[in-house]
């Protein structure tokens, strides 16, 4: 394999990295698919067609084979997977390094998010870590805490922001600290006028509920578990992926939901839902998340105890407002 395919010199900073075609490949191989390639690259599906075409023509064989709805490899793309694997490692590694010894941190983060995290809590968490470290640049993707979990295990992600308690052993976890969980209806709902609900209590009520693999869903049927409710008991009005939506049911009248602190603070303040604590008190905890066993960098180290520290830090300001 050629020195000039497997890296080429970022000529604005200097550092070594590697061919965007084996990039592209290996995402390629990664998904079985040139369109979830090129939504994880963010890029066009014909460019993510051109690059690949190009590494073909470089070795002069094909590497994929394409069909039956999905991609496969041939033997010849077996190797250069192989290789091109270890060349991304060792471009990230050496990127890392290089940046270490100028005390310069840069480059992309990868990072999976909640729903609630990445409307509530990241726009923050983002705002200041770009002001320290401008040459980061952060790539987010949003999706459930399941969702979000799954895929930094995977190393599709660098690093994952989530409101479960991760037990996968390929992850690393790290506790920030933890939010609130609310009933919310419409101040009209004859809920509202309690100071507080029990599972008993909300039984015979509308639910509006999450998605499955969200994890205020998760909480939500072991706080009725708990008291021996099971989710074929409960009258379920809806199961949505917005928490937007779910919030403007509730204060349309048509059922309760359940939602943590930091996202329904504003809806609280201006009038338009009314949020009862949960009897016993409940509670979705902040985790920060990374692959166990990936080459660790400087900057996803330096991102995930910074956010473990600004969750920390934004929880108090919040229960101080």
């Amino acid at each position: 394999m050629s020195c000039a395919l497997i890296v080429r010199i970022n000529e604005t900073y200097g550092v070594a990295v590697a061919d965007r075609r084996l990039q592209v490949f290996s995402a390629v191989a990664k998904y079985g698919s040139f369109t979830r390639a090129a939504e994880h690259l963010f890029m066009t599906q014909p460019a993510v067609t051109f690059q690949i075409k190009q590494l073909e023509e470089h070795f002069n064989t094909r590497l994929l084979e394409r069909g039956h709805g999905r991609v496969g490899l041939t033997p010849a793309g077996e190797v250069v997977l192989a290789y091109a694997d270890r060349i991304l490692d060792l471009s990230d590694e050496l990127e890392s390094r290089v940046s270490e010894l100028t005390d310069e941190l840069g480059g992309t983060l990868n990072i999976g998010t909640s729903t609630t995290i990445a409307a509530y809590w990241l726009p923050q968490l983002l705002e200041g870590f770009k002001r320290k470290y401008p040459r980061v640049v952060p790539r987010v993707v949003v999706g459930n805490s399941q969702l979000t979990e799954d895929r930094v295990a995977s190393r599709e992600l660098d690093l994952g922001l989530i409101e479960i308690v991760s037990e996968q052993p390929a992850i690393e976890r790290m506790t920030a600290t933890r939010d609130e969980l609310f009933v919310i209806c419409s101040p009209k709902d004859t809920l509202a006028k309690h100071k507080s609900l029990s599972a008993k209590e909300l039984k015979g009520h509308p639910l509006i509920t999450r998605d499955p693999g969200n994890a205020i869903r998760v909480l939500a049927e072991d706080f009725f578990a708990a008291a021996g409710i099971g989710i074929d008991e409960l009258t379920i009005c809806a199961e949505l992926g917005s928490l937007a939506t779910v919030k403007h049911l509730a204060a349309e009248g048509m059922g309760f939901a359940i939602a943590s602190r930091a996202a329904i603070q504003r809806d609280i303040r201006e009038g338009r839902l009314v949020g009862i604590p949960l009897e016993p008190r409940q509670y979705t905890p902040l985790e920060v998340i990374v692959p166990r066993d990936k080459f660790r960098s400087r900057l996803i180290t330096t991102f995930a105890e910074y956010a473990v520290a600004e969750f920390k830090r934004m929880a108090v300001d919040d229960v101080s407002a």
